[in-house]
């Protein structure tokens, strides 16, 4: 560290003094900033004026299209509510004549231009008008009027009524078009009428144009069905001069993009580049190499790696240290490890010893009792001392069946025909389940052995689907609910089994019927 601050405490050379240059970011900054002004001045002049313009000719827009739509509007209701009319007194009079020339009146001016109407009876007959042969699609609204538009033709309306009787009306794209012109409005305009989203019936086509067109448009429900009427017109065009102003500010940008990147690049991309491969190549315990950041990098970057030299020294220095601590904690854990081995040896050897000495059978069945306990805690440590160089859990299957063994060999005497049998998968989990499961194996296998000395117990260990638990369960007929069992269970058995659930953390479960207990554990990822 002494030697790196003399270094950077000498005099600045040449080289040294062309680094502390305005970084690319600065440059930036500046050049957009002079721009700025006048790129805002230009478009914020060209928007006013083509905004005052759209202004007025979006409000004349709207009237036009508000007298368009109600002068339709109007007319398609009051023809509407003739049939309605027509088609309540016909429906209760088929041969009412004068009904029928009522509405016939209203639509003599309309027929001259190509409309028609017909009134059908609820079986379907024509009762009064003209056959309109068309097929109907989609469901009425609220007011029972379906609309459909007929490509290049007109508009059908299609009136329910009541008992089934039904109207339908045909008005022509000429009538609609005559209607659809406002007064007073010379400027050229499109209009159609819009069913949905997909059907369209244009009234007035505004002629193509080259260039940019740019279009003001009102959309306006007549409210019948899902009728709606559209107008649009030309925005004004684009002169020369609006062109121009409005691409003005977008060269200006541009040419202060490509001088700022031009910057950018030589002072900070490259170098940072170059920086970014170096790292990339950087393994550790090998320190980085100098950095080779071109001719003229930004002084932040050049400063920059320096420091990553300096963290991979220090990185190196650390990493040998760990290195160093690692292999002494694993001596001194192995140490551990085989001193309580070997302790928990020596006291399994005592009891054993003891137990020889013992006077009557209820004095070797404890120490028998005390030895299998101690035997469960030996099974979970060595198993825990075979895997602590992978670290990955223990594995119940071995741990349970080395206990399973140790309990059929130190047995008593009366049970000599004790059978285990295990059904056991592969999983892993920590010393505290492991030591836990192995008590509470014993426990288990301990209260059925008291029951019947000859019991034939089952273990088994499955996996939960999806879950990181696993299913514990040790049935025998022994453990079926009766007068011993639940003695045994209130005098003894059952503190210790429930504080050993309790250690699991989940409900031990016991069903009496089947002589069942089972509990979920906790299993770590194989």
């Amino acid at each position: 560290m002494t030697t790196t601050t003399s270094a950077r405490l000498k005099p600045p050379s040449p080289t040294a003094a062309l680094r502390r240059a305005p970084t690319g970011a600065k440059l930036m900054l500046i050049l957009s900033a002079a721009l700025l002004p006048l790129a805002l001045i230009a478009l914020f002049a060209t928007l006013q004026t083509s905004r005052i313009a759209d202004v007025d000719l979006r409000a004349r827009l709207r009237v036009a299209a508000t007298e368009a739509s109600r002068a339709l509007s109007i007319e398609l209701a009051g023809d509407m509510t003739a049939l309605r009319v027509a088609m309540t007194a016909l429906s209760t009079d088929p041969a009412n004549s004068p009904s029928c020339a009522r509405v016939e009146g209203v639509f003599a001016q309309q027929t001259s231009v190509g409309a028609r109407f017909g009134i059908y009876s609820s079986d379907g007959r024509l009762v009064c008008g003209t056959a309109i042969p068309v097929r109907m699609t989609g469901a009425p609204d609220a007011g029972g009027v379906r609309a459909q538009i007929v490509p290049g033709g007109g508009l059908v309306l299609d009136i329910r009524g009541v008992s089934e009787a039904r109207a339908v009306a045909f008005f022509p794209v000429t009538m609609l078009r005559e209607l659809a012109q406002p007064s007073g409005f010379a400027t050229p305009f499109q209009g159609s009428l819009e069913h949905g989203k997909d059907d369209e019936l244009v009234l007035a086509q505004l002629p193509d144009e080259a260039g940019l067109d740019r279009r003001e448009q009102v959309d306006i429900p007549l409210g019948i069905d899902d009728l709606t009427f559209t107008m649009a017109v030309r925005r004004a065009p684009f002169t020369s001069s609006a062109i121009v102003a409005m691409l003005l500010p977008l060269v200006m940008w541009i040419a202060a993009t490509g001088i700022g990147w031009f910057v950018v690049d030589r002072l900070l991309i490259r170098p940072l580049r170059r920086l970014r491969d170096d790292i990339e190549r950087y393994r550790p315990g090998h320190p980085m190499a100098d950095v080779d950041l071109g001719a003229v990098p930004a002084q932040e970057i050049a400063d920059l790696g320096e420091t990553f030299q300096e963290l991979t020294h220090t990185v190196e220095r650390h990493e040998q240290s760990m290195a160093d601590g690692l292999v002494r904690q694993t001596k001194l854990t192995r140490e551990v490890h085989h001193r309580v081995k070997n302790n928990l040896q020596v006291i399994a050897s005592l009891i054993n010893f003891h137990a020889r000495s013992a006077h009557g059978e209820a004095a070797a069945d404890a120490y028998a009792t005390i030895q299998r306990r101690v035997d469960a805690l030996a099974v979970v440590h060595r198993n825990h001392y075979a895997e602590m160089e992978e670290n990955r859990g223990l594995e119940l299957k071995s741990v349970i069946g080395e206990l399973a063994s140790n309990i059929r060999a130190t047995a008593s005497g009366s049970a000599t025909r004790l059978g285990i049998t295990l059904n056991v998968e592969q999983v892993l989990v920590t010393q505290d389940v492991a030591v836990a499961v192995s008590f509470l194996l014993t426990e288990l296998i301990e209260l059925a052995v008291s029951v019947n000395p000859e019991a034939q117990i089952g273990v088994s260990l499955r996996h939960v689907p999806d879950t990181d638990t696993a299913m514990l369960r040790a049935s025998s007929p022994a453990l079926v609910e009766s007068e011993e069992l639940e003695a045994l269970v209130a005098s003894r058995y059952g503190r210790i089994i429930l504080g050993l659930s309790r250690q699991l953390r989940a409900p031990l479960h016991h069903d009496p019927l089947i002589g069942a207990y089972e509990i979920t554990i906790a299993a770590k990822a194989g």
